[in-house]
């Protein structure tokens, strides 16, 4: 995986620590969930504020900022990159 490489899952099987654990594993990353209802959508809301705010140069990194800080779910298991 890359350097950094973090996973950042929502919905409904955000909730279930063993899909979660797979995600981390295959992927060699830590998995983060939010606790924010309709999180699928939230990527969209923070595009839409950030189109509001375009015009006083206002970055989307900026806009993001404000999201809800996620919180580590699981990370990989030691070896599972070698599976």
């Amino acid at each position: 995986s890359v350097p950094r490489t973090r996973i950042l899952a929502t919905g409904g099987a955000s909730h279930n620590k063993k899909i979660l654990q797979v995600l981390s594993d295959v992927f060699n990353a830590p998995v983060f969930t939010i606790d924010t209802a309709n999180s699928a959508c939230l990527g969209g809301a923070y595009r839409a504020i950030h189109g509001l705010v375009a015009e006083r140069n206002v970055s989307l990194a900026d806009v993001v900022k404000l999201a809800p800080e996620p919180r580590l779910a699981v990370t990989p298991t030691p070896g599972a990159e070698e599976v």
